[in-house]
């Protein structure tokens, strides 16, 4: 499978240990290629994606940390599986078949991406596999009712496979015995000169998504869904990101992206080319498929808040950005948004493509 690559397909390590005593494993999988991806049986967490540019140098091109430590003091959920309810929750409550749900916040008063104790922080039993043209793992995690104030036990599966084509695929899977909102994501985030090559403003951004999610100045969706015409949010052609990010529009109120995209119709159960982000000066190019109906556009305005990231070199404001493929900011206080309730018997499924290439 290796064709001439030093690289072994599937690898595992030791990471640290949690301060609770909790053994923490890095497994890195490798193609034929010379792609390689490592990852954490914490949270998921994606550490490193080496992938070439158009001369055929591979590049780290997602910011993280060196240490078990600082990924578990991190705020910028770098590479993590998200859940229970990726995005937010407006003000950390819901309700449900005529119950109210009280979850506890940690993002002024609504919930973030699964809250403090989201499967972020959880430990994910890890088993690799190698196929005849890719290789990956099956992460498992159980997510007792009550964990985070969400009702019912949730058994969760999540696959992670690359290809020998330079593709990362994400299955994701998952049943209830109680009926409970979920909303599954991964957290990558991408610097395609490099992920600590400065900023992404000049990264071009095609997305094919004609309406998008008005949020308030707490970032909540107004429940509004809008065209994108005319606004900051248009990408159906391909534009530099930064192009109309600081342009002051009444529908920017916070100073950059972090909304989420409407994306146009696919087939039920089917992916589609959702997205593509290229990088002009190493010529790589990231195409998006995904079977969800939006896409959290996130800016990065926050990072830089560390004073390190991987090798000790530090990240700057949009020093990268997540493309995040979710169902919609607060569905289980949006009737009119999809629904993201899971219920016994039902499963949920979700699949998320990342395909690399680069351009000449």
């Amino acid at each position: 499978m290796l064709s001439g690559s030093a690289l072994p397909p599937l690898r595992v390590d030791p990471f640290g240990v949690t301060p609770d005593g909790r053994s923490v494993e890095i497994h890195t999988l490798a193609n034929a290629s010379g792609m390689e991806v490592c990852f954490l049986s914490l949270g998921g967490i994606i550490v490193s994606v080496k992938v070439p540019d158009r001369d055929g140098v591979h590049t780290d091109v997602t910011p993280g940390y060196d240490t078990l430590d600082d990924y578990i003091a991190d705020g910028d959920y770098f590479g993590a599986l998200i859940g229970r309810y990726a995005n937010r929750i407006a003000g950390g409550r819901f309700e449900l078949d005529g119950v109210v749900y009280e979850l506890t916040p940690n993002d002024g008063p609504n919930l973030l991406h699964g809250g403090a104790h989201g499967f972020h922080r959880a430990l994910w039993m890890v088993e690799p596999f190698e196929r005849d043209c890719s290789v990956g793992a099956v992460l498992t995690y159980t997510s007792r009712a009550g964990e985070g104030g969400f009702p019912g036990t949730l058994s969760i599966r999540v696959t992670y496979t690359l290809t020998d084509a330079n593709e990362l695929w994400f299955d994701y899977s998952a049943t209830t015995d109680a009926a409970t909102p979920i909303n599954l994501t991964q957290h990558l985030y991408f610097n395609l000169a490099g992920h600590a090559a400065g900023d992404i403003l000049d990264h071009q951004l095609t997305l094919f998504a004609s309406r998008y999610l008005p949020v308030n100045d707490q970032i909540i969706p107004t429940g509004e869904v809008l065209p994108v015409d005319g606004t900051p949010f248009d990408f159906r052609q391909e534009r530099a990101i930064g192009a109309e990010m600081h342009s002051r529009d009444a529908l920017l109120p916070i100073d950059g992206y972090d909304h989420s995209f409407v994306l146009d119709d696919g087939a039920a159960g089917l992916t589609r080319v959702v997205a593509r982000l290229y990088e002009p000066g190493s010529g790589r190019l990231l195409e998006i498929e995904t079977t969800e109906p939006g896409l959290q556009l996130y800016s990065g305005d926050q990072l830089g808040r560390s004073s390190h990231g991987k090798n000790g070199q530090p990240y700057i404001r949009h020093g990268a950005l997540a493309l995040e493929t979710q169902h919609f900011p607060n569905s289980p206080n949006e009737p009119s948004f999809p629904s993201t309730i899971l219920r016994p018997r039902k499963e949920y499924s979700s699949r998320t493509v990342y395909r690399f290439r680069t351009v000449s």
